[in-house]
């Protein structure tokens, strides 16, 4: 019996492939309409049909977002409904409410083994590495360490992180057009040493989650790596499975 080519890959994902390169060479931004699934269709040489499943996965995958009537846009951090993908921090009420953003230090460095490894960059390039504290309701649950490729984030200053209004990823994708994708993460219980008992205001020795992130931009290019502590006192991490 014949075996499918392990290169094979179906036309859609084909067509989605092609949009993805668009995407990441910057032909639509973030925020911006795409050309119709007709106009797509004439563009590749596919059936309508073909284009719209090319659509309806990216869009699954909030990469895109259909608007009823106006037609599909290429997905962005400044829209709010994005916001809590990335943010898993859910309130034990269930009242959602959106953080305030603390930067406390951001500073240059050259990256060691471990964020020359996640971040796919040398070792001794140069990284941007960040400090903030997330709260809820002005009690803080997240302290966050994140580590950026200093070639990307050029001009990112501490003062460019207080003056920003919106999310850190909205900033990124604004004034650095870095849009992240998706991510991984793995977490693990660990307990409060001095330094974030001190910035979560929680005893020594309490229980936190440790989450460490990885997160892509299109190309799956790694962007970020970030590790934060989270208090549980009053929230809860919530994942939704399907």
């Amino acid at each position: 019996m014949a075996q499918e080519s392990p290169t094979f890959s179906p036309l859609y994902r084909q067509i989605k492939s092609l949009i993805l390169q668009a995407l990441a060479s910057g032909e639509w931004r973030p925020g911006e309409a795409i050309p119709s699934e007709a106009e797509l269709a004439v563009r590749f040489n596919v059936s309508q049909g073909t284009a719209r499943k090319a659509i309806d996965e990216m869009a699954a995958e909030n990469l895109l977002v259909r608007k009823q009537g106006k037609g599909t846009f290429v997905a962005s951090h400044n829209d709010p409904r994005a916001f809590f993908r990335f943010l898993r921090i859910v309130p034990i009420d269930g009242t959602l409410a959106f953080p305030q953003s603390v930067p406390l230090e951001c500073w240059r460095a050259k990256a060691g083994l471990e964020a020359s490894r996640t971040l796919q960059i040398a070792v001794g390039a140069p990284i941007i590495i960040v400090r903030r504290v997330l709260k809820f309701s002005g009690k803080p649950v997240v302290v966050d360490e994140i580590y950026l490729p200093g070639e990307i984030f050029q001009g990112l200053t501490l003062e460019v992180l207080q003056e920003y209004q919106g999310s850190i990823y909205s900033l990124f994708e604004t004034r650095f057009g870095v849009r992240m994708i998706r991510a991984e993460e793995h977490i693990r219980a660990v307990a409060a040493d001095r330094t974030s008992a001190e910035l979560l205001k929680v005893a020594e020795g309490s229980p936190l989650l440790s989450v460490e992130r990885t997160t892509y931009t299109y190309g799956d290019k790694p962007v970020e790596w970030r590790r934060g502590l989270y208090s549980t006192a009053e929230h809860y991490y919530h994942n939704e499975l399907s």
